[in-house]
């Protein structure tokens, strides 16, 4: 069959085989997030394109090559989130957060979209699941928002993960080291890309995150802001570290790391793997104390991190840690005629309402192809129903996984279903402590 229309090139469709791998992490994500006091915010997924401009920063690859823009029908400038951040921290100055108790603690799992060049474990269309820790300066929140992303890889039995932090220190200390940057990439002029020579004017720490490999071969010996930090950032960045040493969290000093947004202030880290090749970053995040006041804010400490979904999905698959079983149907009650139909479609649903999976035929299907479909359903039980069973008011339920039969009451078997499948369970899991 030839499609007149298919999907766009850099986003994917999660079948239904498929999507309870994603509920399962995102489950998990919230879960072990919850734990650490952060609640689910939910924005929307375009924004005004200044909130961008303004916290991304305007020299950066996402804002200059990567964004989703387009004007809409008023002629207003409006973007695809590309990230998370900029939305949560919009939300939360426009419906006064900062007016509860502080840290205010947030979490989410939203669609992001930037134009890149597809491949393994980045699309175009893509899946980020953020905290943001707004309202505190203290470098004991950097210790505990990296403890969370660790917790994270620690509850999906995630291995060969290496955790890497950094200080860019503040905007104070950094003009000196932009300062040496500019001297130092000013000998490099002639062979910079064009990007690169525009953020040398505007922000020539950009370079150090080019993905050009002419630019990172240069980049490679360019001065370390580590050597610039000034005494309150250096002190700051010390108890981050003393911090993680008490929480038996593993890390690596790398003065590199710069992160790819210019919100970023003092604290920046990744948690990176070996196991999923080039696309290695799993999580990334920092401090932005200064991102609030760039959108109209007083001054308001803030840290958070990110994690793509689809690359951490492929960390998953690579180091073959696997999922939970996919939940299946409890029960598929087939029906022999019209009659008999009925009476299972009854029993179904005083079933679901147990808050249990249940199917019956909706299309017409013989009593054969009804219980080949059970098979392929992979349900639990099966009970069939015909004239016999709906005048008796009894009816044979047997075990799919190893043929036992026992004989019902209809009459209250949504009532009891629950009791048989738990004894069941429990008789099985006996069988399995005798082995």
């Amino acid at each position: 069959m030839a499609l007149s229309v298919k999907s766009i090139k850099g986003t994917q469709d999660v079948l239904p085989n498929e999507s309870y791998k994603n509920r399962f992490i995102e489950q998990t994500l919230l879960s072990v997030a919850e734990n650490f006091g952060f609640k689910e915010i939910r924005t929307p997924v375009f924004e005004h394109t200044e909130l961008f401009q303004r916290s991304v920063g305007d020299t950066t690859d996402v804002v200059e090559k990567e964004m989703y823009t387009f004007l809409d029908k008023g002629e207003r400038s409006i973007t695809l989130k590309p990230e998370g951040t900029a939305g949560a921290a919009r939300a939360f100055l426009e419906h006064g957060l900062f007016n509860d108790t502080m840290p205010q603690k947030v979490c989410y799992v939203t669609p992001c979209y930037r134009y890149e060049k597809p491949q393994a474990g980045r699309l175009r269309e893509f899946h980020q699941f953020g905290v943001e820790c707004f309202g505190t300066a203290s470098p004991a929140a950097d210790a505990e928002v990296i403890s969370l992303a660790n917790e994270i890889f620690e509850a999906l039995d995630i291995t060969d993960i290496k955790l890497y932090i950094n200080s860019i220190g503040c905007p104070v200390c950094r003009k000196k080291y932009h300062e040496e940057l500019k001297k130092y990439f000013e000998k490099y002029k002639d062979e910079l890309c064009e990007t690169c020579l525009k953020r040398l004017e505007k922000n020539p720490m950009r370079i150090l995150d080019c993905k050009s490999p002419v630019c990172s071969k240069i980049a490679e010996n360019a001065p370390v802001v580590t050597d610039y930090l000034c005494e309150e950032c250096s002190d700051h960045f010390e108890k981050v570290k003393e911090y993680l040493n008490e929480l038996n969290i593993e890390f690596e000093i790398n003065p590199k790391i710069v992160r790819g947004l210019d919100y970023y202030t003092k604290t920046v880290f990744e948690f990176v793997s070996n196991s999923i090749g080039a696309q290695g970053t799993v999580c990334g995040g920092g401090r932005y104390d200064g991102l609030l006041e760039e959108l109209g804010s007083q001054h308001i400490p803030a840290l958070g991190f990110a994690i793509g979904l689809e690359r951490l999905m492929l960390l998953i698959d690579a180091q073959e840690i696997g999922y939970p079983t996919e939940n299946t149907c409890d029960i598929y009650i087939a029906a022999m005629d019209e009659s008999a139909l009925k009476k299972a479609m009854k029993i179904t649903n005083d079933i679901r309402c147990q808050c249990i999976s249940a199917q019956t035929d909706i299309v017409g299907r013989s009593l054969k192809a009804q219980m080949k479909f059970a098979d392929k359903i992979k349900a639990k039980y099966s009970m069939v129903l015909g004239t016999n069973e709906i005048e008796s008011n009894k009816a044979v339920l047997k075990n799919m996984d190893n043929g036992e039969k026992i004989e019902v009451d209809l009459e209250n078997f949504a009532d009891n279903f629950q009791e048989i499948m738990l004894r069941d369970e429990m008789k099985a899991f006996e069988e399995l402590m005798k082995e």
